[in-house]
C-alpha cells in the first residue's frame, strides 16, 4: 500500500526536466516524460527532466473534450474576440521569486492593458511539489495552477482539457508530457534544456579553451580551475536536496543519444546504471559527480550550501560551474554585476562522438475542470496571453513553447549539438516508469535527490565505491522489474 501511494506522488519524470521561493526549477514532469527537475523552496520540479515533444499520443482522437458551457478549446480562442470578458480568476504557481521581485504583478499589469475586466490574483507557494498535490486533492487552490505529480489517468478528473493533444500539437511543443487518452491537459509555462551553468571568466582563467565534451575533459577542466583560480570547480547544492535531483535529468537522450530510451526502454533495460565501456550511459553522468567529490573539486564542506547565495556566487566568478536546467541561467545573471560572464554549455557526454541535448516543458499550468464555465475561459485566455504574448518564457532563458519562436542567444553554445524530446511512453506502458520508481524506491526524475545525495556523501567521505553505489541501484532495478513483472528486453 505505501508503495502503491507513493507511485501516486512519484507520477513524474523533466527533469526537466527539475523550482523554488528564490529561484526555478524545471518542474516535475510525468512519468512518461523525462522531466525536469523541483526545487524545494523556491520551485520544485522536479529538475526537471525535459518534457516529450508533442507528438501522436495514445488515442486516436482527434477532437478536443467537449467544454461544458461552450468554453472555447486554446487553438479556436481568438484573444481579440474576448477584449471585454468580464471575470475574476486566481493563479497559483511555484515562482516565488518573481511573485517577490514584483514581475508577476508587472506581467498581470501588462495582461490587465489587454483585458482590463479580468482580476487574476496570484499565489506564489514555497515547497510546491508537495503543498499543490495537498491543496489539489482538497480542491482549494483556484482557477489555474502549475500541474504537480498526479497520475496522468486522474487528470480529467482534476483539469480541463485544453485542446485535442493533435490540435495543440500543431501550435506548441512540450505538450504531451500532460496528455492522456488524446487530449492535452498541461501547456509548460516555459521549456529547458539541460546543459550547465559555468563561469566564462573562470574558464579563461582556468586555461581552458574549448568546452569540454566528456565527463574525462570535464573532470580534467575542473582541476584546471582548482589549480589556477580561487573559484569552486564545481559548486554541488547538496544542502538544498531538490537541486540534486538535476542530475537524473540527464539520462536518456544526453547519456544515450536515444530520446526512445527514458519513457520507452529504461524500465525494459537490464542493470540501466553498469558502465556501458563507451564514456557515455547513467553511469558515467552520476561518476562525474562521484569523482569530482572524491577528487576535493567540489565545495569544501557540500553540507553547508547555500542555494540563494550560490547564484551571486556564480556571477562573480566564484563558482565554475553547477549542474542545473537552462532555466537557472536567467537567475545567475540577475545575481551580481557580471551577467555576461555567465554562460551555459551543453552537458559534458558524447554518445559515438556526438552530443545531445535533451529539451522539453517545465511546470505546465493546468485549468480547474470544477471551475465556472466563465472562470475557464478567464483562464484560458490568460494562459494564452502569457504563453503567445508575455514574454515570460523568453525573458526566463527558457527554451521556446510556441512553435517557430525566438529562443535567447544562452542557447548558441548548443550548436553543432542534436536537440531532441523524449518520445512517450508506448500504448499501454504509460505507468510503467512511475511504477518502476515507487517499487524500485530510486525516484529517477521523481524527486529521488536523497540516492544522488548519497553519492555526493561516498565520494567525499569514501565511505562507499562508486561502483558499489551503481550495483546496488542495480539491483533495486532488477528487484522491481521482477516484482512488478516487467519484461527486460535490453
Amino acid at each position: 500500500m505505501k508503495k502503491k501511494a507513493l507511485a501516486l506522488v512519484l507520477a513524474t519524470a523533466m527533469t526537466a526536466s527539475l523550482a523554488a521561493c528564490g529561484g526555478s526549477e524545471p518542474a516535475a514532469a510525468p512519468a512518461t516524460d523525462t522531466g525536469s527537475q523541483t526545487e524545494e523552496k523556491t520551485e520544485e520540479k522536479a529538475e526537471e527532466q525535459p518534457a516529450a515533444e508533442a507528438s501522436a499520443e495514445t488515442s486516436e482522437a482527434t477532437e478536443a473534450a467537449p467544454a461544458a458551457g461552450g468554453v472555447p478549446t486554446y487553438t479556436t480562442l481568438n484573444l481579440d474576440d474576448y477584449k471585454d470578458f468580464t471575470a475574476s480568476i486566481k493563479y497559483i504557481h511555484h515562482k516565488t521569486d518573481r511573485e517577490e521581485d514584483g514581475m508577476m504583478a508587472a506581467m498581470i499589469a501588462s495582461f490587465n492593458e489587454d483585458f482590463p475586466n479580468i482580476t487574476v490574483t496570484t499565489e506564489g507557494v514555497t515547497d510546491y511539489a508537495e503543498d499543490s498535490l495537498l491543496r489539489l486533492t482538497t480542491g482549494d487552490w483556484g482557477d489555474i495552477m502549475h500541474i504537480p505529480a498526479v497520475d496522468k489517468s486522474d487528470l480529467a478528473t482534476y483539469f480541463m482539457p485544453f485542446d485535442s493533444l493533435d490540435n495543440l500539437s500543431k501550435e506548441l511543443n512540450f505538450v504531451s508530457s500532460w496528455s492522456y487518452d488524446g487530449q492535452a491537459y498541461g501547456i509548460p509555462y516555459m521549456a529547458n534544456a539541460q546543459g550547465v551553468l559555468y563561469n566564462k571568466k573562470v574558464f579563461s582563467d582556468a586555461g581552458i579553451t574549448a568546452l569540454p565534451k566528456t565527463p574525462d575533459e570535464f573532470l580534467e577542466d575542473l582541476k584546471l580551475i582548482k589549480d589556477n583560480t580561487d573559484a569552486i570547480p564545481l559548486y554541488t547544492n547538496y544542502a538544498a536536496g531538490w537541486t540534486m535531483g538535476a542530475w537524473d535529468a540527464y539520462i536518456g537522450i544526453v547519456s544515450e543519444g536515444d530520446d526512445t530510451y527514458m519513457n520507452q526502454k529504461f524500465v525494459h533495460t537490464a542493470e540501466p546504471f553498469k558502465d556501458p565501456g563507451n564514456g557515455a550511459g547513467a553511469y558515467n553522468l552520476y561518476r562525474i559527480l562521484y569523482q569530482a567529490c572524491a577528487d576535493k573539486l567540489i565545495e569544501d564542506d557540500y553540507t553547508t550550501t547555500d542555494w540563494e547565495g550560490c547564484k551571486g556566487m556564480l556571477n562573480r566568478g566564484e563558482i565554475g560551474t553547477m549542474v542545473l536546467g537552462s532555466w537557472a541561467y536567467a537567475q545567475m545573471q540577475e545575481a551580481g554585476d557580471h551577467p555576461e560572464d555567465v554562460g551555459y554549455m551543453p552537458f559534458p557526454m558524447s554518445v559515438n562522438g556526438k552530443q545531445y541535448v535533451a529539451a522539453g516543458g517545465d511546470y505546465n499550468y493546468g485549468i480547474n475542470a470544477n471551475a465556472s464555465d466563465e472562470n475557464k475561459t478567464a483562464a484560458l485566455i490568460f494562459v494564452k496571453w502569457m504563453t503567445e504574448k508575455s514574454n515570460w518564457c523568453y525573458n526566463e532563458g527558457g527554451y521556446t513553447v510556441v512553435k517557430g519562436g525566438k529562443n535567447p542567444d544562452m542557447y548558441a553554445a548548443f550548436d553543432g549539438c542534436e536537440v531532441l524530446s523524449d518520445q512517450d511512453a508506448l500504448p499501454g506502458e504509460e505507468t510503467l516508469l512511475n511504477d518502476m520508481n515507487a517499487e524500485s524506491e530510486l525516484s529517477v526524475n521523481a524527486g529521488g535527490n536523497a540516492k544522488v545525495q548519497e553519492i555526493v556523501e561516498c565520494g567525499a567521505t569514501g565511505s562507499k565505491s562508486f561502483d558499489d553505489i551503481m550495483n546496488s541501484w542495480n539491483e533495486k532495478w532488477q528487484d522491481a522489474q521482477e516484482e512488478l513483472g516487467i519484461e527486460v528486453k535490453y
